[in-house]
């Protein structure tokens, strides 16, 4: 084929063709697992590392809840006790002088974003990192590995939070892999408000 004075050739076609095909199905894929898989608000914290090329996005830090996880040891976990020294609830904080991180597989439990840890004997493959610092509630632990959410062009950026504001995410959890951010929400003073971002 020939435009102009530029030809075309029967492999360059076939090239294209191809990279059509797979960016058709990765595009497929994600579409039908936003259908299929389950989605959940879960609060963020703007994590920046200051990436020049990375464009008009907000890469975000998701918080999970890890209270019905084991901590990779016992000792780790300061839980509630009476005064005789009994365990007196099931909600914990990280102790020790060091953050914690664990291999975790993520799903959704009520309206709760939660972390289970993936002990050493199981295929940790498809597990997402959790990081904890010392003193951090069970119900505030972090994903390592930050996502991020692209900000249309003309839209205004809604990071840095105030004080008193809270960054919240709606994210689609798949079976495989890091949660997809579709649509964000700032929190201030007990009122919600979505942002449209495109």
């Amino acid at each position: 084929m020939k435009i102009g004075k530029t030809s075309i050739s029967g492999a360059s076609i076939a090239v294209l063709v191809i990279q059509l095909a797979i960016v058709s199905s990765i595009a497929g894929k994600y579409l039908y697992q936003r259908w299929t898989c389950p989605r959940v608000w879960t609060r963020s914290v703007v994590y920046d590392p200051e990436m020049l090329m990375r464009g008009r996005y907000a890469s975000l830090q998701l918080m999970v809840d890890g209270c019905q996880s084991t901590l990779p040891s016992a000792e780790l976990a300061d839980l509630p006790r009476d005064k005789n020294g009994v365990q007196t609830g099931t909600r914990y904080k990280i102790r020790g002088p060091k953050p914690v991180t664990f291999p975790a597989r993520l799903k959704v439990d009520g309206n709760r974003l939660a972390a289970i840890r993936i002990p050493e004997s199981e295929s940790q493959s498809s597990a997402q990192m959790v990081f904890a610092s010392p003193g951090v509630s069970c119900e505030e632990l972090r994903l390592e590995t930050p996502v991020d959410f692209y900000i249309g062009e003309h839209a205004a950026n809604p990071t840095p939070v105030r004080a008193g504001q809270e960054l919240w995410v709606e994210v689609t959890v798949p079976p495989n892999g890091p949660p997809r951010p579709t649509q964000l929400a700032l929190k201030e003073s007990g009122v919600w408000k979505p942002l449209g971002l495109e």
